[in-house]
């Protein structure tokens, strides 16, 4: 391994990166344009057209929840820097005028994801992109925030799952709910962004714990920056997650399920699942709804009161990011 790739495997183990949104299949279907795709909402009202690529595949962290842990195991590879660009081109000539970086987490090898940004930009100057990043990633490598401010990221998602510190240790994600705070304000004041991802519906999950999510949500003034559906995510139990070595994950799950894929699991009190399947039709149902709005409706579901402070629109892709 090389210091440069940040302890990701060597290049050569990474297949040529084809252009994801290629017009001509290899069989010669056509695919529609690029516009046909999710695009990209900006505070004006106006759309971006947007393409996708990634700096890297897999992930070096074992978060128990996520999917991808079993098949990468903690590994991660680069995709070099001039085989994302050329994917990146195929798509700007096409008419994307923003990218999304799809890795699991941008910031696997810093070095990397900085010269992938400074080389997009140099390229590209106006066009923009959004990226995925660990809340202690955020911590750890604060000095790239700025970085990504100035080349042009518009926002970053974050996986934050919960900010109850019991649940964030049985997921093994790595930060605590005062690094989310923390995360937050240097996002903040670095002008980027934060868009928080949760995992909001767990078999941990209390009512009261709930109320305190969307509380502390509201107090750092982050509603307009969470999509509406992450307010019902549930847990999901997939094959071969190690979720499935924790004691309080094998008392509640069900036979696995090959239609879905997953372990079904029960809350052991039914007024946390019938919270979230409320939740969940309430966030599906207007997407003319306002993100405010929508949350006003479900604190009212919740019997939470929370002020939200007035604030500016965001920019935003159109297609929620399940994270």
């Amino acid at each position: 391994c090389s210091s440069d790739l940040d302890g990701a495997r060597a290049p050569d183990a990474v297949p040529t990166l084809l252009p994801r949104l290629a017009f001509v299949t290899p069989d010669r279907t056509t695919l529609p344009t690029l516009s046909h795709y999710a695009s990209l909402r900006m505070p004006d009202g106006s759309t971006r057209v947007a393409g996708a690529t990634e700096a890297t595949r897999g992930c070096k962290h074992r978060c128990r929840h996520c999917p991808i842990v079993p098949v990468y195991d903690g590994q991660f590879r680069v995709v070099p820097v001039e085989t994302v660009l050329a994917d990146i081109r195929g798509q700007v000539e096409r008419g994307a005028t923003h990218i999304t970086f799809g890795d699991p987490d941008f910031l696997n090898g810093p070095t990397h994801a900085r010269r992938i940004v400074e080389a997009l930009h140099r390229a590209y100057p106006s066009v923009t992109y959004d990226v995925t990043i660990k809340v202690e990633h955020l911590l750890a490598h604060q000095d790239v925030l700025p970085v990504l401010a100035q080349t042009g990221c518009l926002f970053v998602t974050s996986a934050v799952e919960s900010v109850d510190d019991r649940v964030l240790q049985h997921l093994a994600k790595g930060h605590t709910r005062a690094d989310f705070v923390r995360a937050a304000h240097l996002c903040r004041d670095a002008g980027l962004t934060l868009s928080p991802t949760f995992v909001a519906f767990t078999p941990w999950t209390t009512l009261d714990g709930y109320r305190d999510m969307l509380r502390v949500v509201a107090d750092l003034d982050l509603v307009a920056h969470v999509a509406p559906v992450q307010w019902g995510i549930r847990l999901l139990v997939t094959w071969q997650s190690p979720l499935l070595e924790l004691p309080d994950i094998q008392a509640v799950v069900g036979a696995f399920d090959a239609a879905t894929l997953t372990y079904p699991w029960a809350h052991p009190d039914p007024r946390v699942d019938h919270l979230q399947q409320q939740v969940m039709q309430l966030a599906g149902v207007s997407r003319a709804r306002s993100r405010e709005d929508i949350f006003s409706a479900i604190c009212e579901l919740a019997q939470v009161n929370v002020v939200l402070p007035a604030r500016a629109a965001i920019p935003y892709l159109d297609e929620p990011w399940y994270c």
